[in-house]
């Protein structure tokens, strides 16, 4: 089957590829390891760990939270950020699963 567009890709793929966007810079990955560590946090206190424009933060953090991977809850006057961890786990999954997928051949080789 010849794949045309993006949507006759099936959903288990697009998923993967988003998550893996989302993880795809640096900084994204200093946020995680930051909510990681740190626990639930707002905006002061990521943009403190990440050297970079608060507005840079922003758009790190908005690319981590339409991906699902991260969520934003709103404790007034402040949002506060934290791992999703279902999602996270669920792209654990994908990734095992890919992997895993992935060495069929070379498992049955040795």
């Amino acid at each position: 089957m010849k794949i045309r567009n993006k949507n006759n890709y099936p959903e288990e793929d697009r998923k993967i590829a988003r998550f893996a966007k989302a993880l795809g810079h640096p900084a994204r990955i200093a946020i995680l390891r930051h909510l990681s560590a740190a626990g639930p946090s707002c905006f002061n206190d990521i943009s403190k760990e990440i050297p970079l424009a608060d507005s840079t933060v922003s758009q790190h953090l908005t690319e981590l939270r339409s991906a699902g991977i991260i969520q934003g809850s709103f404790e007034a006057p402040k949002v506060i950020y934290t791992i999703n961890h279902k999602n996270w786990k669920l792209l654990r999954k994908y990734f095992k699963e890919f992997t895993r997928t992935g060495n069929t051949k070379k498992d049955e080789t040795q």
